[in-house]
């Protein structure tokens, strides 16, 4: 019998490759977007399949959805600059709109997925950070819709599944990149990609000495997976503790890979901004049986190809808006 999955943020960037995943191990899959951040290019390989159903809903308004045995939650902007420009909707979705996911998954007897996010644990004073970290966050912030809207998600579910016996997975994610991120996403693998493909300088903020774990897109989906099936309780890493590098090393091999063109300029650091971040990922390990396979060359090249793919069509795009733009200016000057 096929199972129904809602996956909330399904044309963003992770519940892409989510529906993606779930569609491969025929599933039927209702994709829930705002897309205030996604993108329906994201889906649109999805559109034809008749097990794919697209719903543009904001979950941060009370919405009706169909019965469904998975609710995966993924609907929250995850990048700073997207976060930061919106922090009340970004409050209200991981509020209002993880309290909605999850009333409906206890309606349905669904189990809820929750993506919480490593930004938990803060400006960590820990290294590396597991599970049972509580973390160092500032809660009066310009980070602080996020880190707090995940803090209070996590707490959420978990009041969910200790008074109402709902069932919970929670997911907590380091940085993962890969295809289908957007060009403005303002995460740094894709900001050094764009940066570098247009020849202009990678913006490091402060000194770049500051250190990120970066975990490939594909890795990640399969610890979603396995976490998921699995009868595991409490909040997970999923991450690459194997390529903590500080942001000055990702600068120079984002350089090298994009042609060496551009210089690194140095910005501002912004307000607590992490110094150190790499997961522990032993529960993960144990538990589920998983680590990322992907080395960082070789999911850094595969990004690249995607970021180029798509400053390419960005280009062509804008080319024929210029066109149209001359065609109407022409047409009206001669009449």
């Amino acid at each position: 019998m096929t199972r129904t999955a809602i996956v909330a943020g399904a044309a963003g960037f992770l519940g892409s490759h989510l529906v993606e995943s779930l569609l491969a191990d025929d599933w039927n899959v209702v994709g829930v977007d705002d897309l205030s951040t996604g993108s329906l290019v994201n889906v649109r390989a999805f559109r034809k399949d008749p097990r794919f159903r697209f719903l543009k809903r904001d979950l941060t308004k009370r919405v009706r959805l169909p019965s469904a045995e998975a609710v995966f939650h993924l609907a929250s902007p995850a990048s700073p600059p997207h976060y930061q420009r919106d922090p009340l909707s970004c409050l209200r979705v991981n509020s209002f709109g993880t309290g909605q996911l999850a009333e409906h998954a206890h309606a349905s007897g669904a189990r809820l997925f929750l993506a919480s996010t490593s930004e938990v644990y803060g400006d960590p004073e820990v290294h590396p950070q597991p599970e049972s970290y509580f973390g160092h966050v500032n809660p009066n912030g310009p980070r602080s819709c996020y880190d707090e809207g995940k803090r209070y998600a996590e707490a959420l579910v978990a009041a969910w599944e200790r008074e109402k016996g709902l069932d919970v997975r929670v997911a907590r994610i380091f940085n993962t990149y890969g295809p289908h991120m957007a060009l403005d996403d303002g995460r740094v693998v894709t900001q050094f990609l764009v940066q570098g493909f247009r020849g202009e300088p990678l913006t490091v903020h402060g000194e770049g000495k500051q250190t990120r774990s970066f975990c490939y897109v594909s890795d990640l989906i399969a610890g979603f997976r396995r976490l998921f099936d699995s009868s595991v309780k409490g909040p997970v890493n999923l991450g690459n503790p194997l390529t903590e590098m500080t942001v000055l090393e990702l600068a120079e091999k984002v350089r090298e890979l994009t042609g060496g063109r551009s210089t690194v300029t140095h910005i501002p650091r912004g307000q607590d901004d992490p110094e150190r971040r790499r997961p522990d990922i032993q529960r993960a390990k144990e538990l589920l049986g998983w680590e990322p396979k992907v080395p960082l060359a070789e999911g850094l090249q595969r990004t690249a190809e995607d970021v180029r793919s798509q400053l390419a069509r960005a280009s062509r795009a804008a080319t024929r808006a210029s066109r149209r733009t001359a065609e109407v200016a022409a047409s009206e000057g001669g009449a």
